[in-house]
């Protein structure tokens, strides 16, 4: 019978480098904007993103180094991973956080690193820069697919007056 993978065997703080980074399943929804309500707290996603973050590819461009141009950049540990409300309920270190399996998309059940894009479970292709975007306007980017895949619009119905 095969050994359990680590990230059931695991609590994330035990994690070697290696693993921890490989949980990271390339949504990129952690480099998304968000706005918060100064009166309720309630928290707004965009699709506005980080100006490091590759739209495209949903890989930061400077990874290592990216504190450095980012300082608000937030480097995920364990304890933020306990303490943060901002992580989609997809994200591997929020599942493994809460003793929930990956999903079956992720790349380290699938095999494909791909899969997160195909399923919809990622920003690939949804978002622009923030940079150029005063501040003001980004509520003009709150997105409504920030949990799950991006939902297919509604059918919208007219109705027809005078055809027999």
């Amino acid at each position: 019978m095969p050994a359990e993978p680590f990230w059931k065997t695991k609590p994330l703080a035990e994690m070697t480098p290696s693993e921890w980074e490989s949980l990271c399943d390339g949504c990129a929804k952690c480099c998304l904007v968000k706005l918060e309500d100064e009166d309720s707290g309630k928290l707004f996603f965009t699709s506005l993103h980080c100006k490091l973050l590759d739209g495209r590819t949903c890989q930061c461009s400077d990874y290592p180094n990216r504190k450095k141009y980012v300082p608000v950049c937030v480097k995920l540990t364990p304890e933020i991973v306990a303490t943060v409300d901002w992580l989609p309920q997809s994200c591997a270190y929020r599942l493994v956080h809460e003793g929930k399996d990956l999903h079956d998309w992720h790349h380290l059940i699938s095999g494909d690193r791909e899969a997160v894009h195909r399923t919809g479970f990622s920003c690939q292709n949804r978002t622009r820069t923030e940079e150029g975007v005063d501040d003001e306007d980004a509520f003009d980017y709150v997105i409504d697919w920030f949990h799950g895949p991006r939902q297919k619009p509604k059918k919208k119905y007219t109705l027809k007056v005078g055809r027999k």
